[in-house]
């Protein structure tokens, strides 16, 4: 592909060295002479000093052969011109946008919802954007997916699917310890599929000789609720989920709250990874340093406890019971105290916590300390963006181990040259590992196994090794 990216930020920059790993050509547009000279210095590709929101600008930089067109500039306005004005010109290229100002997100959103039968024809997007992106919503959702999967690691679900892929850590304790993958499907009748093993911080997708030891983290696939079974044999102890604390009573955290409120009230089992339901109400507490944020939460969410004070604070926490709580969720717009504050409150006591971070390698940092769950904004942010980039039979994308592992979501193309055989004629150990199938005509998602035939029409789960993804999208017909 040929992607043109206008803003050479963080997001910028990393979305831009993953398109450059699967050798993407990419441009990248920037008007700040340090930024530019850092995207230089950091990227094999061709960095552009200038005004993105130029066309003349972007024609030299050739937008009219370019297949996507990605705006991460600090400006939401000049990301929504630019792609206004190519779309003027360029109707065919697909083009995205991140947009931070939530009323810029929220008005699209609701004309697109009520405008549905017009946009669904052959009408042009709003603005010109084929996908906007808000980092607070992507954040949102990937923190409510964790506080839904029980909050004990970190926890991948997909659409339309009963499985979900849990990271685990083998304790001391673990019946799993020097085990083999092979040995271990006998000590359990839960079907489950061990993805990837990371020993001394280094990832690798198993074979059934792969060998299991104390200190290694497994991904595990396992139907959703139950994972628990294989915490105990793990060596996790378990605990319920009654009493939940959000920190941040900004955008995030009022997401974080709507949804988490939302699913209570259409009696989702919160605490579904141990079977139990648990409601928010009057053990779900909202806090912040704001006091304006505070009397807004305490309007908006009345079911809820609602405290302005500062979590740093021991005296607080300990006058307010917060210290009890089963899971503390920090998710203020200061990623720094998120991580900090949520160590420290599990040095005090609280059962789980969940942190938003600002990125991959803050999350690393993050779990060192003891967080359980760290979120990284701008990761989400960047795998959103690619899902979409990866084209029509894509339909997600996720990364995990610091973004050198991928797991795909796709529908597998009618022309296909793998239609017809096994998963044992196109394995490819070390490379890539089909997760789950959805036969072509039905409705659910099973593990394969070896023989399991591939046909058209079939939906897959894929995971892979993230510098190789390209070619292994391309052996399975993926344009």
């Amino acid at each position: 592909m040929n992607i043109v990216i206008v803003g050479a930020g963080f997001t910028g920059i990393q979305l831009a060295r993953r398109l450059i790993n699967e050798r993407n050509e990419v441009t990248i547009i920037d008007n700040d002479e340090e930024v530019v000279r850092h995207a230089s210095n950091s990227l094999d590709c061709s960095v552009i000093f200038a005004d993105g929101n130029s066309l003349e600008t972007l024609e030299d930089a050739g937008i009219a052969k370019a297949d996507a067109l990605v705006c991460v500039s600090a400006s939401d306005e000049v990301n929504m011109i630019t792609c206004s004005l190519v779309d003027a010109v360029y109707p065919d290229i697909l083009k995205i946008a991140r947009v931070r100002n939530f009323a810029y997100y929220m008005n699209t959103e609701k004309v697109h919802k009520k405008h549905a039968e017009t946009f669904s024809g052959k009408h042009r997007p709003l603005y010109g954007i084929d996908f906007m992106i808000h980092p607070d919503v992507e954040a949102a959702q990937a923190i409510v997916q964790a506080v839904e999967s029980g909050a004990v690691s970190d926890t991948v679900t997909f659409e339309n699917s009963d499985y979900e892929l849990t990271r685990v850590n083998i304790e001391k304790n673990s019946k799993f310890a020097g085990q083999t993958l092979q040995a271990i499907r006998g000590m359990t009748k839960t079907p489950f599929l061990v993805a990837y093993v990371e020993s001394m911080g280094t990832p690798r997708l198993p074979s059934g000789q792969t060998v299991i030891e104390a200190g290694d983290c497994i991904g595990v696939l396992t139907k959703k609720g139950e994972i628990t079974k294989f915490l105990e044999l793990a060596g996790t102890e378990i605990e319920t989920l009654d009493k939940i604390a959000l920190v941040g009573a900004g955008k995030i955290g009022s997401l974080i709250a709507e949804r988490l409120i939302r699913n209570s009230k259409k009696k989702f089992i919160l605490s579904r990874l141990f079977g139990k339901s648990a409601k928010v109400n009057s053990n779900f507490a909202i806090v912040d340093l704001d006091k304006d944020l505070a009397k807004e939460a305490a309007e908006k969410f009345p079911s809820a406890k609602v405290y302005c004070g500062d979590i740093t604070d021991e005296n607080f926490l300990y006058e307010e019971n917060l210290t009890t709580y089963d899971l503390v969720i920090c998710a203020t717009h200061n990623h720094e105290l998120n991580m900090v504050g949520a160590a420290y409150l599990e040095s005090l006591g609280v059962g789980h916590t969940v942190a938003l971070v600002e990125n991959a390698p803050f999350a690393e940092i993050a779990r060192k300390l003891g967080v359980d769950v760290p979120v990284p904004l701008r990761d989400s942010v960047v795998d959103s963006i690619m899902s979409h980039l990866r084209g029509k039979t894509v339909t997600g994308v996720h990364t995990i181990s610091s973004g050198s592992l991928e797991i795909l979501e796709l529908a597998l193309p009618l022309d296909s040259k793998l239609i017809g055989k096994t998963l044992m004629q196109i394995a490819d150990p070390g490379t890539f590992l089909v997760m789950l199938i959805k036969k072509a005509g039905t409705d659910v998602y099973e593990i394969p196994t070896g023989a399991t035939t591939i046909d058209a029409n079939d939906q897959m789960i894929v995971i892979v090794d993230a510098d190789k993804s390209k070619k292994i999208l391309a052996s399975f017909g993926v344009k």
